[in-house]
């Protein structure tokens, strides 16, 4: 696999936002992933037609009560659902080679780093940290509430209906929006993936 075109414009690269729900922390339990959202941008847009979803099996463990999302109208569907290592020669397509665009990067970056140990991600891409620097006045940073905050919502709602915040998809692609807004900030015209990611 080629190496991510780290050094180019960011508005000319090929981008995967990503996103998981958990189980959260229980305690004897380790944080699982049990939906994942993936959607690509290409040339500083989103490709609504390019994105994939899957519900991850977690068996009968227990969920953290404080995770969010709708895990507990979904506790059938996710002991039939592939096992993460199943689906791992499909997640591979979107995940390896490409950098990786996530809100607040810790949760992706660690539940991927777990399910392929052996494969290097990224650049990572912090949407998080660049809302801190492009708009510091943001009362609150949640994925959320930063994209109905700059009027993004109508868009992510329009190219993923019937869903909402904390589900993965809708928050894929929540952070692929809010991506392609910063991108098209006059000033990030020339912005590297390198320096997006903080090299």
């Amino acid at each position: 696999m080629s190496e991510c075109p780290r050094f180019i414009q960011a508005r000319q690269a090929c981008f995967a936002a990503i996103d998981f729900e958990t189980t959260g922390a229980v305690s004897g339990y380790p944080v699982e992933p049990w939906q994942v959202g993936i959607v690509r941008l290409r040339a500083g847009a989103v490709c609504a037609d390019e994105r994939f979803e899957s519900l991850l099996r977690v068996g009968d463990r227990p969920f953290n009560p404080h995770a969010p999302g709708r895990h507990a109208l979904m506790r059938e569907q996710l002991t039939v659902a592939p096992q993460p290592g199943d689906l791992w020669p499909e997640l591979a397509e979107w995940v390896v080679g490409v950098p990786l665009v996530a809100h607040n990067i810790g949760t992706e970056r660690s539940v991927l780093a777990r399910l392929a140990p052996l494969h290097r991600f990224g650049p990572w891409v912090d949407t998080l940290a660049l809302v801190r620097r492009a708009y510091p006045s943001l009362a609150s940073k949640a994925l959320d509430e930063v994209t109905t905050a700059l009027g993004l919502l109508p868009r992510i709602e329009a190219l993923c209906p019937g869903r909402g915040a904390h589900d993965a998809l809708f928050d894929a692609i929540a952070c692929a929006v809010l991506f392609e807004h910063l991108l098209a900030l006059p000033e990030w015209e020339h912005v590297t993936v390198d320096a997006l990611a903080g090299r």
